[in-house]
């Protein structure tokens, strides 16, 4: 997906990602958002006529920019290990830092029930792609000797990203950045190791 956005609406999807982060999309309007970005409700309706179409379009930003990244910590080291540090060392980082505290589509899958449609689309599509990636580079390291399932490459996928995500609520449940670390590296040292 290719997006260009004046720099008023990339303002306003940059302000929408922080909202999102911290609460999710029933969190906040458009009220918050003007008052945020410094603009009125219908200056934001003429960058993005709903707030469905500007989550969707926040959402497929996020997924580019996502898969972008992971495809090059495969170019960058082509070693499915250290990839796999370096995933979990950007969030680790991204928690510590509280610039972006939690996967925005692991708040909005919290909200599945009740996001519109064209958002949840959106959502499972990042998982899938997220997954996608896990299972090739778990593959690649299992071939490698690296890594030693007990599971499918895939099944084995899902039970990480499961982790990653459920790390980051503890984090922010306990109020703790460190947790996030805590939890991930005993997981990624237990795949490394022989059954």
């Amino acid at each position: 997906m290719s997006t260009e956005l004046s720099p008023k609406a990339a303002e306003i999807v940059a302000h929408t990602r922080s909202l999102l982060a911290a609460g999710g999309y029933n969190s906040f309007s458009y009220a918050d958002l003007a008052e945020r970005v410094g603009i009125s409700k219908a200056s934001i309706h003429h960058h993005f006529p709903s707030k469905a179409v500007l989550v969707q379009t926040v959402v497929q930003l996020y997924r580019q920019e996502a898969k972008t990244a992971l495809q090059s910590l495969v170019g960058h080291f082509d070693d499915p290990l250290t990839e796999l540090h370096a995933y979990a060392d950007y969030w680790s980082s991204c928690i510590r830092s509280g610039e972006s505290p939690f996967c925005i589509c692991a708040m909005l899958a919290t909200e599945m029930p009740s996001i519109p449609d064209e958002v949840a689309v959106e959502v499972r599509l990042h998982f899938r792609d997220l997954n996608d990636w896990l299972a090739s580079l778990l593959k690649r390291g299992a071939s490698r000797g690296q890594f030693h399932l007990l599971n499918s490459t895939a099944v084995s996928a899902k039970g990480f990203v499961a982790l990653v995500h459920g790390a980051m609520l503890m984090a922010r449940a306990l109020d703790d950045p460190k947790a996030f670390a805590s939890i991930v590296q005993p997981a990624i040292l237990k795949l490394a190791q022989p059954a």
